[in-house]
């Protein structure tokens, strides 16, 4: 499917926009990255935008993933505990995903984004346990968390960061910024299962996916300064990480029930 010239550069500047969430939040990327494929590149297809979206969030999960490195915001053995166990479940729910009206799975999409959101705003004030990891007593916790997250980023399409980022605290215990920096592996595992999915339906568009990235590597850079700043507050993150759930998931029930009405 053909874009306009202005649709790849509206899908550059969405793509900062989706890489600095990411580098603040290790998540959210997706469920900006899907709203903005749609409502302001102008991609007609929604299982299309869910499709390059997850490739190209994948991508750019990677790339702040080496930024949180460099800061030691990343706990190994959880992240890679955390994206195994959801590997198997992005590519079932990205199967069953694929088949249902892609208005309506922006509009369930919302409402999931609602309830994590608030769960979200719940703790904002909780500090966490900077030397959480994960053992043997926590693994079939992380386990069954990870896969549940995998099986719901794979059924969205997205990277499942705004997920996995309350998946690996009620897991572990570890603080956001721990939390933050360890998602990101797993929303790069995640997105890329969903997209090569999506893709052996012919359901990435790959031009767009190219300048997506490369507006989210800048992007992606400045939102990981941002992070460790914020952290620095207790409740900050959380609470900027909820509000930014509710906003979007706001807009897309609005802009669906338009779609469904006409």
């Amino acid at each position: 499917m053909l874009l306009e010239p202005i649709q790849y550069g509206l899908g550059a500047l969405s793509g900062g926009l989706v890489g600095f969430t990411l580098g603040l939040f290790g998540g959210g990327g997706s469920i900006l990255a899907v709203p903005l494929m749609v409502y302001m590149v102008g991609v007609p297809n929604p299982h299309l935008a869910i499709g390059t979206s997850a490739f190209a969030v994948a991508v750019n999960a990677f790339a702040n993933l080496l930024g949180h490195a460099r800061f030691g915001n990343v706990k190994w053995r959880c992240a890679s505990l955390y994206s195994l166990a959801g590997i198997a479940g992005a590519f079932v729910g990205s199967s069953i995903g694929k088949m249902i009206d892609g208005q309506h799975l922006l509009i369930l999409f919302a409402l999931l984004m609602l309830v994590v959101g608030a769960l979200m705003f719940k703790r904002r004030g909780a500090e966490g346990d900077p030397n959480a990891q994960c053992s043997r007593e926590n693994a079939p916790k992380v386990i069954a968390i990870g896969g549940l997250t995998g099986a719901f980023s794979g059924f969205f399409g997205i990277g499942g960061g705004f997920l996995i980022v309350p998946g690996l605290i009620a897991a572990t215990g570890m603080p956001i910024l721990f939390a933050v920096g360890s998602s990101l592996l797993a929303v790069t595992a995640f997105g890329l299962t969903t997209s090569l999915n999506y893709a052996y339906s012919g359901l990435v568009d790959w031009g767009l996916a190219i300048v997506f990235i490369g507006g989210g590597i800048v992007g992606g850079l400045l939102g990981a300064l941002a992070a460790r700043k914020l952290a620095a507050r207790k409740g900050a993150l959380n609470t900027v990480f909820a509000l930014l759930i509710f906003v979007v998931a706001g807009y897309i029930l609005l802009k669906a029930h338009e779609q469904l009405a006409i």
